[in-house]
């Protein structure tokens, strides 16, 4: 398994380096934004997303706390980071081109952010690759709705700076598939028991530590993300891939998620039961 997540990793970090890596600072057109005036709404939902990504340090302490015995999972941890970097650091350079925020506005919103701690949700590697191709797909999802969005409000920048974040999002993806791959091949029915669990419980990760993140969720909501996007666009489509359907998973009993509070927040409609 370790010789086939090293492998696995290679062929990721070649097609990174020699198809998809982008500069901050080079690839998006900033002098566009002369004299743009930027929608505050999808300012709000900009800001959002730069907050989740502040949480890196604590998401790469997880990933290389659970893979640190693991080299091709442990430097993936370290590349998926450093990419990670570059969309915090892509979003707020466009908050502060734009002038959407100033720069003491944008250090409050760090400190109000940091301020909170990011706990893994699960404490197996196993789970944590699941939880992780969930989320890179749930991200490359709310990425290109908020695309097509930023497309139709005649933002003149965000729209690519989402495709470059997004595209970066499906490689993650695809990584985790490559490994929940690996996984089934080793252990169907252990990975099938956690990848039923995983998509039982599964939560993103900013629903409870961004500062007034319900009535973000709200606007966010605007771009078409809710829990059926969610089903059809990101569980089927992850099932697809992996040749299986919701039909190959088996029950996870109630009392097993009993401690796992409600859908994410994100991608449940409003007024939905929790």
């Amino acid at each position: 398994m370790r010789e086939a997540f090293h492998r696995e990793y290679l062929t990721f970090f070649e097609r990174a380096e020699r198809t998809r890596r982008w500069n901050v600072f080079t690839d998006v057109d900033w002098d566009q934004l002369a004299g743009h005036q930027p929608d505050p709404r999808l300012t709000l939902c900009a800001e959002t997303f730069c907050g989740v990504e502040m949480y890196l340090p604590d998401y790469l302490r997880a990933h290389l706390e659970l893979m640190r015995g693991d080299y091709g999972r442990a430097w993936f941890a370290a590349n998926w980071g450093y990419e990670e970097a570059k969309h915090s650091l892509v979003l707020r350079e466009y908050l502060r081109r734009s002038g959407a925020r100033g720069d003491d506005e944008l250090h409050d919103y760090t400190e109000a952010v940091l301020a909170r701690t990011w706990q893994a949700p699960y404490d197996d590697g196993r789970r944590m690759t699941i939880y992780g191709a969930l989320q890179e797909m749930t991200t490359f999802v709310i990425y290109r709705k908020q695309r097509g969005w930023a497309g139709q409000l005649g933002d003149p920048v965000l729209p690519e700076i989402y495709r470059l974040i997004g595209r970066d999002e499906m490689a993650h993806s695809r990584f985790y598939l490559k490994m929940i791959e690996l996984h089934l091949a080793e252990d169907r029915d252990g990975t099938l028991a956690d990848l039923a669990f995983v998509l039982r419980t599964f939560r993103m990760p900013a629903e409870d530590l961004l500062p007034d993140y319900d009535s973000r969720i709200e606007v966010m909501r605007a771009a078409g993300v809710d829990r059926g996007v969610f089903l059809a666009e990101v569980v089927l489509p992850l099932l697809k891939e992996l040749g299986l359907t919701r039909h190959d998973l088996p029950r996870v009993p109630a009392e097993a998620v009993t401690e796992i509070p409600g859908p994410p927040g994100l991608l449940t409609q409003a007024g939905a039961k929790r």
